[in-house]
């Protein structure tokens, strides 16, 4: 099938003939007649599949010229990033088209998006906080609204959103179209679906936290930060293996103390995103890792989530995620659009479990492979690392000097209780990472 074959208008192939996009996804194929069915939708797709076009097409196939002041779709997503992102792809899919739209966020001068508001819409974009913001105000009516979208709606759930999404639903008309999209099915949305929408039409085009076929995922056991560094920065030399690199790291501490190390090995070639930086400069990275500026980006999840970035070679994931769903989000920035990638992921002791978890959700095995002999490991401990007697009598002070501490805080806080047949076998498989002194064999 081709989207000539799909039921759009003349304007819209004509954008798609300007991208040089000629065949549907899966999940653009089937979303399509549903979506125009005016029912209620939840699509299942991995990121990287092309959801927001999946949406996206039939709405604007139906949209209709009009000189009302208030928006009649509605398209709600958990973060700044995917806002723009979200917008911009209406701008390519619209040049032939005289319809209004405009994205709006927090963080940003109210004002401005009062104006946008007030000279009006007939798409908005937007992150829960500002919308509501805005409607509460009485700057935003929704009386108008007939088709709501809710885009990475396990994301926004985790988030932790519901209590803002229960309050856009009770605000919203309840003649509506409800299309909610998502790369995992988990309670929270099932449970969201179950008390405000009925009977949706699921359209899946894989099961729910399938990776994409496209990646190949490994992982090392690793004992601590710095010998991860150490690793990392001598996998991250072969240039021609590691083309374009995106690091995930669990918070903005150890996304800073990464980036400090990387400037060091790896001088200009990487930038860093997380929530203490400003929205210029975190769109600013983006689009300059999306435009090989640089080889590495260092991310949080906080503000990785949305992020439409092409040609990723490598997702590093330097800490393992303790929800198995953040894991399937991390990876899908690689192997997009038919084309191969690669994840990586640094465990320690304490992440097995982790992985493991990853593993159940997925149905899929993930390579475990040794650490390479030549990989000098560390002794040296960032804070969280150090036990946490260590840590009260530093709180004023940065220590990494604090020798053999990986023994030390796991003999201390072992636990003699094996968990059953389910953790000895995560014990054999995730076997303890090496440290100094340790044989191999």
């Amino acid at each position: 099938m081709t989207f000539s074959d799909l039921n759009l208008n003349r304007s819209l192939l004509n954008a798609l003939d300007d991208m040089g996009f000629v065949t549907p996804t899966p999940i653009q194929e089937k979303a399509f007649s549903v979506i125009m069915s005016s029912k209620d939708v939840i699509g299942i797709a991995q990121t990287g599949t092309g959801k927001t076009y999946a949406y996206l097409l039939p709405i604007l196939r139906q949209i209709t010229f009009s000189k009302q002041k208030h928006p009649r779709v509605l398209i709600v997503v958990p973060t700044r990033e995917l806002v723009v992102q979200v917008v911009e792809e209406l701008k390519k899919l619209t040049p032939y088209i005289n319809i209004r739209y405009a994205g709006i966020y927090g963080g940003t001068n109210i004002n401005n998006d009062k104006q946008v508001v007030f000279a009006g819409l007939d798409i908005l974009v937007a992150t829960p906080g500002r919308l509501l913001d805005l409607t509460l105000d009485g700057i935003l009516k929704l009386k108008t609204i007939r088709k709501l979208v809710i885009d990475e709606v396990d994301e926004m759930l985790d988030l932790g959103f519901r209590p803002q999404l229960i309050t856009l639903l009770d605000l919203l008309p309840k003649n509506r179209q409800n299309i909610l999209f998502s790369a995992t099915l988990t309670f929270e949305v099932d449970k969201l679906l179950n008390e405000f929408f009925k009977s949706p039409i699921k359209i899946e085009v894989s099961a729910s936290g399938s990776p994409l076929d496209t990646i190949t995922q490994l992982a090392y056991p690793v004992p601590n930060f710095y010998t991860k560094v150490n690793f990392l920065t001598t996998l991250l030399k072969d240039k021609t293996t590691f083309r374009k690199v995106l690091i995930f790291v669990k918070n903005k501490n150890q996304a800073t103390i990464l980036f400090n190390e990387f400037e060091l090995a790896f001088p200009k070639q990487t930038q860093v995103i997380h929530s203490n930086k400003t929205q210029n400069y975190r769109l600013r990275s983006v689009h300059n890792f999306e435009n090989n500026l640089f080889s590495f980006l260092i991310a949080t999840d906080i503000v990785a989530r949305g992020i439409d970035l092409t040609n990723v070679s490598h997702v590093i994931n330097f800490n393992i995620p303790k929800k198995p769903e953040n894991y399937i989000h991390r990876i899908g920035r690689t192997g997009r659009a038919e084309q191969k990638g690669t994840s990586i992921s640094l465990f320690t002791e304490e992440e097995a479990e982790y992985l493991s978890e990853i593993e159940v959700l997925m149905f899929t095995e993930i390579e475990v492979l040794d650490l390479p002999l030549t990989i000098e490991i560390s002794e040296a401990m960032i804070d969280e690392e150090m036990p946490k007697s260590i840590r009260e009598s530093n709180n004023d002070r940065r220590s990494t000097t604090i020798g053999s501490g990986f023994h030390e805080k796991k003999d201390k806080n072992k636990k003699t209780n094996l968990g059953g047949s389910y953790r000895r076998e995560i014990a054999k498989k995730y076997k303890k990472p090496l440290t100094r002194g340790q044989k191999r064999k």
